[in-house]
């Protein structure tokens, strides 16, 4: 089981022996920076996630360098995070038994846990990787033992995680549904037999979709895809449809002081509006701070932020936002975020006007760019339909896993 960090480039380094016997330890705080002593644990989280991606998708854009995970992983006010590495033994190079540290490349598997501070403090957020070639040795049921063993010391009852796989099966005994009837995963893929083996339940599928841009197509996405001037098209017909009452901004990396209330107010209904399927998870409250500090972190993750929404004029308040996640080096990718239009402003095409807008907006500044990547949930119709008049393509789908009573 595991997520995606949404990333840029890294260099790699080689496979343990899989031979050798392994243990599971805590990894170091996260250090200040790639080069500090304590960083091998991160740089070997990285390359295990980097084979993950690649085993997984066949490409590595979802894989999160050393740089990205630092910020990633470092806690702030809003969430504590922990982390664990199962790192090989024997070798005498650095497997912590001899007085050395272990090395990136002993680094065969990672876990981590994500705990809300000020929302859904009854949950936890799981990660668990393990590196292709050792898998089958109980590494990942040793890493997940141990987070749940913290989760369950902080008093955590309901455990959160998720799963990617390609492509998604067709209705079929084979085919394991989500209970919200839209979505389905294979039911003898190893991610999901190892989740229903350890308690938790399938409550949600999410499509994950790549908008090629480019003549380039990803694997599983190849077919007539929309062109630049058709995506034009489309903006130019929201924008009709909004008419005078609705205008766009777009901003990056800095949000102005005085729109930050209102798009606190648009990330709190992200928590309540999209679909949930069956997880858990109540209102997640935000204010202006909270606003700083997910830009804050983003520049710590390497990340830019584009952002475009909608004011509604009569009013002057933020109708519709939506945000593109940019690696801040020149990688060929970005990642399509949050998108919300407030239900009472439903009808306008206010979903269609801010990411045509967004979208113009980054292929403007990223020309080079090649692909665009996201994900819904596959019972949210409105915004689904959105992405595929766009030219997002699906490439597999995200299993959402639940274990309650911890």
């Amino acid at each position: 089981m595991s997520t995606t960090a949404r990333p840029g480039t890294d260099a790699t380094t080689g496979p343990a022996d899989a031979s050798r016997p392994w243990r599971v330890v805590p990894a170091p705080p996260v250090p200040d920076a790639t080069d500090a002593p304590d960083a091998w644990a991160y740089a070997g989280i990285a390359e295990v996630g980097r084979r993950v991606e690649l085993d997984r998708w066949g490409w590595t854009d979802l894989h999160a360098p050393t740089a990205v995970l630092l910020g990633t992983l470092r806690a702030n006010p809003y969430r504590d995070v922990a982390v664990w590495v199962a790192v090989t033994e024997g070798d005498g190079t650095g497997d912590g038994t001899d007085g050395t540290a272990p090395a990136a490349g002993d680094v065969v598997g990672y876990a981590s846990a994500l705990l809300p501070l000020t929302a859904n403090t009854h949950t936890a957020q799981l990660e668990v990787a393990v590196h292709p070639d050792h898998r089958g040795r109980g590494v990942g049921t040793a890493l997940l033992a141990a987070a749940e063993d913290h989760v369950r010391a902080a008093g955590r009852t309901t455990t959160l995680t998720w799963s990617g796989v390609r492509p998604e099966p067709e209705p079929g005994p084979g085919a394991l549904t989500a209970p919200t009837g839209t979505g389905r995963v294979p039911a003898d893929a190893p991610a999901v037999r190892f989740a229903l083996a350890r308690g938790y339940a399938l409550e949600q599928v999410e499509r994950y979709s790549v908008l090629e841009l480019q003549d380039d197509p990803a694997p599983g996405t190849a077919g007539d895809l929309p062109t630049a001037d058709d995506r034009a098209a489309l903006l130019a017909a929201a924008r009709a449809h909004a008419g005078a009452d609705y205008r766009t901004h777009t901003w990056r990396d800095e949000l102005p002081e005085d729109r930050l209330d209102d798009l606190a107010e648009l990330w709190t209904r992200m928590s309540t509006d999209v679909p949930l399927g069956g997880l858990a998870l109540e209102e997640d409250r935000w204010d202006a701070d909270r606003v700083r500090t997910l830009l804050d972190r983003m520049a710590q993750r390497r990340q830019h932020v584009l952002l475009t929404a909608a004011e509604h004029v009569p009013t002057g308040r933020l109708a519709a936002f939506t945000w593109l996640q940019v690696p801040i080096p020149e990688v060929p990718f970005a990642f399509q975020e949050d998108t919300l239009v407030l239900r009472e402003h439903r009808g306008h095409r206010l979903g269609m006007l801010v990411k045509g807008v967004n979208l113009e907006a980054f292929t403007a500044w990223r020309p080079a760019a090649r692909r665009i990547h996201t994900w819904n949930a596959q019972e949210n119709d409105h915004m689904l339909a959105i992405n595929v008049a766009l030219g997002f393509r699906q490439a597999g789908v995200e299993a959402a896993w639940q274990r309650t009573g911890l």
